[in-house]
């Protein structure tokens, strides 16, 4: 994934409820040519949730033929990045020679570490019939002593991600444990990633977690006094015991686990350590960053 606008922070309208729900995040629609992004993390109220260092919800969007997402060859380092997605399809490539395409339910997951290289496209098959794209772009901050691993990447099809149903509420548990759940996808340090669908009127207590946020992709929630409407992302610090009602039919994305440390975050480079970003802005100017193999296209550093 990429962060296609020029600075990482975002302006978010928040409103602070009480006790356990430390705010609740309302993200702008941004309109990037024929499709909206909303950005819940970072914001300038909340840089992140757990190690979860950035959080964008693109689409639903309605491509016409020869339209899409084409995403040029960009660099990422101190991160694992978490593609998801509701529906449509997206093609991975990556300079480790990786070539995928993920679809829904399933997980991509991509070490950056060092530092690696990757583009998002459409296949020129897809991009021949009018298709709906709706999915989640995820970044985990690595722990300082993973910081500069070597990059790897990992995909997990949907009939290996463990789901169940909890009172009537499907539940999947993509990223770490919840439910009696446990995912194998790997992780770098305590973390969570599930979503539950509910129907009208249906309940489900929320993990607990050190940190917690739940985004709703569709629909809305109660919880005890708080309305959390559609597109809302909502903070809880540690939620033991706090149950949401669907007041409508309803998806959620749950993230969190235990806060990493202060991170810093220029365009898509995360670092403990400022330093290591300006090192690793002049190596994408020097063309020192490793290439995706049959791509020589790229997106420069904006400035």
């Amino acid at each position: 994934m990429s962060n296609t606008q020029n600075e990482a922070l975002e302006e978010c309208e928040c409103t602070v409820p009480c006790d356990t729900i430390r705010m609740v995040l309302h993200p702008r629609d941004k309109d990037l040519g024929g499709f909206s992004v909303r950005r819940s993390l970072p914001t300038h109220q909340a840089k992140m949730i757990g190690p979860w260092i950035f959080f964008d919800h693109m689409g639903p969007a309605q491509f016409e033929p020869g339209d899409g997402i084409n995403v040029r060859p960009h660099p990422h380092i101190g991160i694992a990045t978490v593609t998801y997605l509701f529906e449509g399809e997206i093609l991975h490539r990556d300079s480790l020679g990786s070539v995928q395409a993920i679809r829904p339910g399933d997980i991509n997951l991509m070490v950056a570490g060092k530092g690696i290289v990757h583009s998002e496209r459409e296949s020129e098959k897809r991009k021949a019939f009018p298709r709906t794209l709706n999915a989640l772009q995820l970044w985990i901050a690595l722990p300082t002593e993973h910081e500069e691993i070597s990059p790897a990447f990992y995909h997990y099809p949907s009939d290996e991600i463990p789901t169940t149903e909890i009172n009537g509420v499907s539940v999947r548990v993509m990223m770490g444990d919840a439910y009696d759940l446990h995912s194998p996808v790997m992780t770098f340090s305590k973390t969570l990633y599930a979503e539950a669908q509910l129907k009208t009127g249906h309940t489900i207590e929320l993990p607990n977690a050190q940190e917690l946020g739940v985004y709703v992709v569709e629909g809305s929630l109660q919880a005890k006094a708080t309305e959390l409407p559609t597109h809302s992302m909502t903070i809880l610090d540690n939620p033991k015991g706090v149950v949401v009602e669907a007041k409508e039919p309803t998806r959620i994305a749950i993230i969190g686990g235990n806060a990493l440390g202060k991170r810093y975050i220029d365009w898509n480079f995360v670092s403990s350590d400022k330093e290591r970003i300006e090192l690793a802005k002049t190596d994408w100017k020097m063309d020192r960053f490793p290439r995706v193999p049959g791509d020589d296209e790229s997106i420069p550093l904006p400035k």
